[in-house]
């Protein structure tokens, strides 16, 4: 895993501009996942109730 040694480096540095730069950096990537998580599950939840809608209209 190369994920370990890089993160062993960071928590090593001794220039702490350089940690919160990627600490903030990190943090934007996060609050636009969680946006882009909101989104798509709007639009699944979305999409379901089209598809329950024509189900329940053949069935009856």
């Amino acid at each position: 895993m190369k994920l370990m040694p890089f993160l062993k480096r960071i928590a090593k540095d001794q220039f702490g501009g350089t940690a919160i730069e990627y600490g903030l950096i990190a943090s934007l990537v996060v609050i636009a996942s969680i946006g882009a998580f909101e989104a798509v599950s709007n639009e699944n939840t979305g999409l379901w109730g089209v598809v329950t809608t024509k189900v329940t209209t053949a069935i009856n």
